[in-house]
């Protein structure tokens, strides 16, 4: 029962993140803002292991740590956020729910791991019930520029995700989080120094709040229960939380933005709750 209310709150922490964007990407570059965000999150972390006496790690669980940095939160964040300028948040969510099915493949091809059926069987159905979800989006239209976007930064997440999970029975949460938290503010600094030339300025109310609620709820909060899931579960069941993700970012869009939230949404994400169910008793099997 407590590692599924872990769970929950996991989910809803990460789908509140694609709502919280909105309120930071309109008055600021979305990689600066990203690296800022990930600047402050490093420096409070810091913090914390200095205060907790704790180790950074060795050369292997580091370097695997940094790949985590590089490819499961810049190149994903990057990705979704830059999706964001033009997508609505449910829709980034719902392409950066693909990282699971990516997980679960790559952990086949790369780590050897047998996925008993059952598993394939729910991770299958809880893409269907993003691509439920994605048919009603799509309806709409959307920008093909944003889908790519999102749908690579879900693959780099994967790639982090697969490079990262040797190591995850032998790093605890908090060093974990700021170790990679450090490598993806130096990543997205020098990525914004080559791409937008834009810089930040004096920020809104709006966006001090949404920032404030990445860093502290997102970027801490949420991260660590990110490694807590990642060291207590297979890659790809641990992955499959986000697939809950799209749903829950669809009616927080609905909720705080004003976005349309259809019978598809709520058809997917019905879908998509018995795939999870699905994947996680072909774990406790």
């Amino acid at each position: 029962m407590a590692g599924f209310g872990l769970g929950l709150l996991f989910v809803t922490i990460w789908a509140s993140a694609f709502t919280a964007i909105k309120g930071l990407v309109p008055e600021w570059p979305p990689l600066w803002a990203l690296a800022v965000r990930f600047c402050l999150v490093a420096l409070l972390l810091g913090g914390v292991l200095a205060w907790r006496g704790l180790r950074w790690p060795g050369r292997p669980d580091g370097w695997r740590l940094a790949a985590m940095g590089l490819f499961g939160s810049a190149g994903y964040l990057a990705g979704a956020w830059l999706a964001s300028l033009t997508l609505p948040s449910g829709l980034v969510a719902l392409l950066s729910a693909t990282a699971p099915l990516f997980v679960a493949m790559g952990e086949v091809a790369f780590l050897g791991r047998r996925v008993p059926a059952l598993a394939w069987a729910g991770l299958g159905l809880g893409w269907l019930g993003v691509a439920v979800l994605g048919a009603g989006r799509g309806a709409a239209g959307f920008d093909l520029h944003g889908v790519l976007l999102a749908l690579g930064g879900a693959l780099s997440q994967a790639a982090g995700i697969l490079v990262f999970a040797p190591a995850r029975g032998r790093v605890d949460a908090w060093t974990a989080n700021a170790v990679q938290a450090t490598v993806a503010a130096v990543a997205l600094i020098a990525l914004a120094s080559l791409i937008e030339t834009r810089l930040p300025g004096p920020p809104s109310l709006t966006a001090i709040a949404s920032l404030a609620y990445g860093v502290v709820v997102v970027g801490i909060g949420g991260y660590a229960l990110y490694f807590t899931m990642l060291k207590r579960l297979p890659p790809a069941t641990a992955a499959a939380l986000q697939l809950l993700a799209p749903p829950v970012a669809a009616l927080l869009g609905w909720a705080l933005l004003g976005e349309v939230l259809g019978w598809t949404d709520v058809a997917g994400g019905l879908v998509t709750l018995g795939g999870l169910a699905l994947l996680f008793r072909a774990r406790t099997a």
